[in-house]
């Protein structure tokens, strides 16, 4: 046992630093007390790590160097520092440098005043400004720490990363100079011409321009703003997609769209969104609201067109409605509603085979409805269990104040309408044939009917109409399926899975903010791409 105890003792023991060549050296006890002094192209070696300067004080017993005038350290081919003065401890194994000191690796330089080297944890740090320079980017921060097993650098203040394309600030960054894999954590901003990127935790990588951001992130371009718990970007082809709590806000058009899962191609000005998708347009200080399956946003501002497939609704005060699907031209301020379209309209169900919204692009507001093809318009006796309906083949309706208020149906026209005086006793029910009818609605109620051409009917008492003769022809009320609230536009099973992924996304929030997991291809870089060589550097000249 006492043996193994020394053994390990001498091979635990700090080895010596030997001097492998000087052109002059001497002892001055008055110039430097217990020191070698060493003159012209010194050379010591320690441990693997080589020293040369063009001046030396060698402390032997203290196993420590004071180096003067173009020196450098290198330890294999992994770092060179340059410097005009340095210290080392071959004992602790600790280097210390300034002056223009300059730290060399495979894959960048560190400019800095001055430099501390612990190869015991092969860590570089620094307390100065500083500057790192590679091939695709430049750092400039307070402060900063070089792993150099890991090639990282780490930096805990005032960072800022600059590139071609975009510049990066952040207090907290990791930078992997062989990868150019950059790691943000804390309040961090990446800004470029394109956009503006704002993080608490994120992934750049610099080379590809991929990145990954997931806490409090966002994207901001000049007209649009995406948000979400987990961001992607591509900055080559400006592709952007959304994971939770998505929220794409279009400033110029006063739009909003929402979902939990969204992808947006800038360059090809589109947008698709899904989970719970809804697109919130503001018209008239009113918002009307659209859901479908699958959302989909094309073309440049004023000329965009929104699709919504698979089960549509939408939903805006006093109007609401459902359709197999929407196509909607910004440009044409044309709204078309495709496949069994029904819209409600106050207190009026209105149904047919093509339906159209139509906008004014001056005002921004809806001007009309056109209804083709097998029209039908049915709202409840306010009083009684009838229903008061108009049917024909065409309808064409005009707004005011955003309410459908002047309504003409065409060809082929049946009333029945069940008429009532001010005190709203019943004093008949109207029903007639006519090749026209006009309707004036007030507050989405009919105030007038007026019939023409070949009418032929009358008023009949409510005893002189049997039940069986008060419906026309088709119809079908729908009142149950009426949307009559914006919450009402979505399924049982969407919210669900909203509110799940609304407390996930909170419960995430919650959660104490860490630095993201370093990735696989970050710590296999150079296993798939070995790490170029640095070349030999020429001594900085350096007074003495």
């Amino acid at each position: 046992m006492l043996l193994l105890s020394v053994q390990s003792i001498f091979a635990q023991a700090p080895k010596k630093i030997i001097v492998e060549n000087a052109d002059y050296s001497d002892v001055n006890q008055e110039l430097m007390p217990d020191a070698l002094l060493l003159t012209g192209n010194v050379k010591v070696n320690h441990d693997g790590v080589v020293l040369t300067c063009n001046k030396a004080y060698f402390f032997q017993k203290e196993n420590y160097l004071k180096a003067f005038g173009n020196v450098q350290l290198v330890q294999g081919d992994t770092l060179y520092l340059n410097s005009k003065y340095a210290e080392y401890n071959g004992n602790l194994k600790k280097a210390f440098a300034t002056g223009d000191a300059v730290m060399t690796s495979p894959d960048a330089t560190l400019q800095t005043d001055t430099i501390n080297f612990d190869r015991n944890v092969q860590q570089v740090f620094y307390n100065s400004k500083g500057t790192i320079i590679n091939k695709d980017n430049t750092l400039v921060s307070k402060s900063g720490r070089y792993y150099v097993t890991e090639k990282k650098f780490q930096f805990l203040t005032e960072v800022t990363l600059t590139n071609p394309k975009y510049v990066v600030k952040s207090n907290h960054l990791d930078y992997y100079s062989n990868s150019g894999h950059t790691y943000l954590f804390g309040p961090s901003t990446i800004t470029s011409k394109a956009n503006y990127i704002y993080t608490e935790k994120g992934f750049y990588d610099t080379k590809k321009n991929l990145a990954h951001f997931l806490r409090r992130s966002y994207i901001k371009y000049d007209d649009r703003l995406i948000e979400g718990d987990s961001l992607y970007y591509n900055r080559n082809t400006e592709f952007a997609s959304a994971t939770r709590n998505v929220k794409i806000t279009d400033s110029i058009n006063r739009g909003v769209v929402k979902g939990h899962y969204a992808e947006v191609y800038k360059l090809k000005d589109s947008m698709f969104v899904t989970k719970r998708a809804v697109a919130i347009n503001f018209v008239e200080n009113d918002s009307v609201y659209i859901h479908g399956k699958k959302l989909m946003v094309t073309g440049k501002e004023g000329e965009r067109i929104l699709r919504a497939y698979n089960n549509v609704r939408f939903f805006k005060v006093d109007m609401s409605g459902k359709c197999d699907s929407i196509h909607s031209n910004s440009k044409t301020a044309l709204t078309k509603l495709i496949g069994n379209p029904i819209l409600w309209n106050g207190e009026s169900q209105i149904t047919g085979d093509v339906m159209h919204l139509i906008g004014d692009n001056n005002t921004k507001k809806i001007d009309s409805l056109k209804v083709l093809n097998n029209t039908f318009m049915v709202s409840r006796d306010t009083l009684g269990t009838g229903f008061n309906q108009v049917k024909g083949l065409n309808l064409f309706g005009k707004f005011k104040d955003g309410k459908l208020h002047d309504v003409d149906v065409i060809k082929n026209t049946e009333v029945l309408y069940y008429m009532r005086n001010d005190a709203q006793e019943l004093i008949g029910i109207n029903k007639n044939v006519s090749s026209k009818i006009n309707l004036i609605l007030e507050n989405n109620a009919v105030e007038t009917i007026s019939f023409f051409n070949k009418v032929d009917g009358d008023i009949y008492p409510e005893a002189d109409l049997p039940e069986n003769a008060r419906k026309l022809r088709g119809l079908v009320w729908r009142g149950d399926e009426r949307i009559r609230s914006k919450d009402d536009i979505f399924t049982a099973e969407e919210n669900e899975m909203n509110d799940k992924l609304i407390k996930e996304g909170k419960d995430e929030q919650a959660k104490e903010n860490v630095p993201m997991k370093v990735r696989k291809e970050t710590l296999d870089y150079d296993k798939k791409k070995p790490a170029t060589k640095a070349s030999t550097k020429t001594n900085t000249k350096a007074k003495k």
